[in-house]
């Protein structure tokens, strides 16, 4: 199985410095987490300008690190609108499923 974020991509910009990459999916982390976090509180408003952001925003990040899974989840979520509570709301739990993965791989990364 592959891992949640592809180490090799993240060195063609970090030149695979550890202290780097360890900075860079730290930040990464925090920020996903908490933009998974806002797609809920979206459902009850319904702002599909503000949920495409986001999800876009993830699948931006996700790719740029190497966290391709991630990417494609959130390029999957970016049509649905969170009026489909049903679609948005799988969406929204593919993109947390995703998010654990990566933060159990960063951790994983940083403790080594």
């Amino acid at each position: 199985m592959p891992h949640p974020i592809d180490l090799e991509h993240l060195a063609r910009y970090t030149g695979g410095e550890r202290a780097l990459n360890a900075e860079i999916l730290r930040l990464f982390d925090s920020q996903v987490t908490d933009m998974v976090g806002q797609l809920n509180e979206l459902l009850a408003v319904r702002d599909i300008k503000r949920w495409r952001e986001i999800t876009h925003t993830i699948k931006g990040a996700g790719r740029s690190v190497g966290a391709f899974e991630m990417g494609e989840a959130a390029a999957a979520a970016e049509p649905v609108h969170p009026a489909n509570a049903e679609k948005a709301k799988a969406a929204i739990s593919v993109l947390e499923n995703e998010a654990r993965n990566v933060r159990g791989f960063i951790q994983t990364y940083l403790a080594a």
